[in-house]
């Protein structure tokens, strides 16, 4: 499956967000979608994840009360719903596509096929 993410751009602090992420070329809602970060000389990190359904979700301790994932299988979409953005936000943010059963919520990289191009998202006054 292809994955493109949009919506990174720069955005003061306490703003908010909405990244979206096209798959294309497989069925969508075979996958589990989740959500990772890469911030400049860290490693990638685990942001959120979506179940097949749609009807389960997973989140980091950082994101859990200001990030929301959500899909739209009908538009092959998921998005990340980003509120009261920090500075420490500031990365490039990817998409992944995981073969998963029905409810089950992946969130380590290896569980992942699948992964888009990036998007950068900077938090700064």
């Amino acid at each position: 499956v292809q994955l493109v993410e949009s919506g990174g751009r720069l955005v003061q602090p306490g703003g908010s967000l909405r990244l979206s992420c096209a798959a294309s070329g497989r069925t969508f809602s075979n996958y589990a979608m989740g959500w990772f970060r890469q911030a400049p000389g860290k490693e990638r990190e685990f942001v959120a994840t979506i179940s097949r359904s749609g009807g389960r979700t997973r989140y980091a301790d950082s994101a859990k009360g200001r990030f929301t994932v959500s899909r739209d299988n009908a538009k092959n979409t998921v998005y990340l719903q980003m509120n009261s953005l920090k500075p420490e936000d500031t990365a490039v943010y990817y998409c992944a596509a995981g073969s998963a059963t029905y409810y089950y919520t992946p969130y380590a990289d290896e569980e992942y096929d699948s992964w888009g191009q990036g998007t950068q998202v900077t938090v700064s006054s």
